[in-house]
């Protein structure tokens, strides 16, 4: 066996979605800032991950997390997420991975019950704290990145289901959020393929008509997400976060359920203090709780804490091999559609 380079990865699932995080063999990502190395991915250089997040390595399904050093000294590690669209700026699904991997092989010693991790985001600094017993990660709240509502009761005309009303938020990234009734869908299981393609259809034609720019980090922009919302009879929140290449989020997803607390606010639904369980479309459970109200830029945003658990499942070598026809990795049309997109 001969391999040109090697990363190791500690495999963890957070409610159900894939979270690899990368534990040895990338040193660091040029830029002075989170969001400078976020760009240098998604701009000059993002070989890196498609070497992982294609095939033949990987696939459409989850994401790795790439530990970095952290550009603020408060912050224990950097943290990006590389996805086969693209890198993002923050997921809560893959923070709490990340915690939970750190802690249970000892990368930052656990205090029990409670040890503090900080995570230097593209979106700004992700406090999490980490409930820890017998040396198990038994849950972890985040203290995300300020929320806010950016646009709300936008709309926007479609071909296939006219007129869809839906709000803007960012969350830790930007976000559409579509009561799936107005297409004539529900989120359960069954209808997942449904909703994944109506989703991808609705972000890019809502991407293109908003220039969406957040307003201390430029560099995190345009929507990432389009996350079907809908009310459950508990009380509690149903979630389709939906993905690239047609694929719907296994998590509650920590950063749409952080969106989706802000448009509650902005529309007087839930005020500080409010817990709002969101419940994915496989049934696992994150809980949201809005704790402040805080500016960001010109918008009036909240500090909101998700929490979850995750569960390490492998630890995995991946290397390449200098004659691998496929470097690079690949993208066939029978999963993307349109290759590239």
């Amino acid at each position: 066996m001969r391999w040109s380079k090697t990363i190791q990865t500690v495999d963890v699932h957070c409610a159900g979605e894939i979270g690899r995080v990368i534990t040895g063999g990338v040193l660091d990502i040029p830029g002075q800032s989170m969001a400078q190395k976020l760009a240098y991915i998604n701009e000059q250089d993002d070989s890196l991950r498609r070497w992982l997040c294609s095939e033949p390595r990987s696939g459409a399904v989850g994401s790795f997390v790439l530990l970095v050093p952290a550009t603020v000294p408060e912050a224990d590690t950097g943290f990006l997420v590389l996805q086969p669209d693209q890198a993002h700026a923050m997921s809560g699904s893959n923070a709490i991975c990340a915690v939970t991997a750190i802690l249970e092989t000892g990368m930052k010693p656990m205090q029990e019950p409670v040890t503090e991790v900080v995570l230097d985001t593209a979106s700004g600094l992700v406090r999490a704290k980490a409930n820890c017993d017998n040396g198990k990660v038994t849950s972890v709240s985040l203290t995300m990145p300020t929320a806010f509502a950016s646009h709300l009761d936008h709309s926007i005309v479609t071909p296939n289901w006219g007129t869809v009303t839906f709000d803007v938020c960012f969350g830790g990234v930007f976000y559409g959020l579509v009561d799936p009734q107005q297409l004539g869908m529900k989120i359960e299981p069954t209808q997942a393929r449904e909703l994944a393609m109506a989703g991808r259809e609705l972000r890019s034609l809502i991407d293109a008509q908003l220039d969406l720019r957040h307003p201390l980090a430029p560099e995190v922009n345009g929507m990432a997400y389009v996350m079907f919302v809908s009310d459950e009879d508990d009380g509690a929140v149903r979630t389709c976060t939906t993905m690239s290449p047609g694929r719907v989020d296994r998590s509650p997803c920590g950063t749409g359920s952080t969106a989706n607390m802000a448009a509650r606010y902005a529309r007087g639904q839930s005020d500080v203090g409010d817990c709002v369980l969101s419940r994915s479309t496989i049934g696992s459970e994150f809980m949201a709780q809005l704790m402040a109200v805080e500016s960001v830029g010109s918008y009036e945003g909240i500090e909101v804490v998700i929490s979850g658990q995750a569960w390490i499942y492998a630890i995995s070598q991946i290397g390449l091999d200098p004659s691998d026809p496929f470097p690079q990795g690949f993208q066939l049309a029978d999963v993307w559609g349109t290759v590239g997109s």
